[in-house]
């Protein structure tokens, strides 16, 4: 921080030691009342404030609002605020973000106007004549800026809503791909459970077909087999039955 810097923090602490209670009353409630938003309404600055007056506005206003200084309840909460407020715009990302709602408020008024000057034939010809100047002064107006709040407000208040609906989106999505990986690690928990289990009685089996295959070979001691059957042709395999004659 420069001298210039450091004097001019020097006068604000001087002169709001001698503010009252009142005043800084009135800066919290302006301050909670603010759009949530829009932070250069917290700063109370218009949106073509720079870097350099976000930081002048919140050094001025943060001395107002302090807790040490001040003794409303909610003064911590309208200081966060005001810090929350200079973060938001000094971060570029955040700040681009938000000066492109307010040029689509701005374009949207605009159209408007251009309406409203269709069927105003005196307003469409002092439009022409000023050469752009009419519509110049007419931005610059206290009801233009008026209006241009609450659409930034308005448009603001749409993207907002857009973004959690996103959010809820992805949400849900992530929930289902969760649920979706826990089903398959759970079958695939079953299959390998299931292989273990078959692998652990692979001895069994293997020893069950093994007395199997010898009690098919080989009778078992103490057991008596039926005789086997003489055939006619010694080369079948099979009983042939003796064929009765005359």
């Amino acid at each position: 921080m420069g001298e210039t810097a450091q004097d001019d923090d020097l006068l604000l602490k001087s002169f709001f030691a001698e503010v009252g209670e009142v005043e800084r009353d009135n800066e919290v409630l302006r301050i909670l009342s603010c759009f949530k938003l829009n932070p250069f309404e917290y700063l109370n600055l218009p949106f073509d404030a720079s870097p350099e007056d976000v930081k002048k506005q919140y050094r001025k206003l943060s001395l107002l609002v302090h807790p040490d200084k001040c003794k409303h309840p909610q003064a911590k909460e309208a200081f966060g605020a005001l810090a929350k407020a200079q973060q938001l715009l000094l971060d570029q990302q955040e700040r681009d973000y938000i000066l492109t709602q307010v040029n689509a408020a701005k374009e949207e008024l605009k159209a408007k106007r251009k309406k409203q000057l269709k069927k105003d034939t005196a307003s469409k010809i002092k439009s022409l004549v000023d050469e752009g100047k009419y519509d110049q002064n007419y931005e610059k107006s206290e009801e233009f800026q008026k209006e241009l709040i609450l659409k930034v407000r308005e448009i603001l208040t749409e993207q907002e809503w857009r973004r959690r609906k996103m959010q809820m989106r992805i949400s849900e999505e992530e929930g289902r791909l969760k649920k979706d990986e826990e089903e398959t690690k759970e079958m695939w928990k079953r299959k390998r459970e299931h292989e273990e289990q078959w692998e652990g009685t692979r001895e069994q089996r293997v020893s069950s077909w093994r007395d199997f295959m010898k009690s098919g070979k080989k009778a078992k001691k103490g057991e008596t087999r039926p005789p086997k059957l003489k055939t006619e042709d010694p080369n079948k395999s099979y009983v042939q039955r003796p064929v009765k004659k005359g």
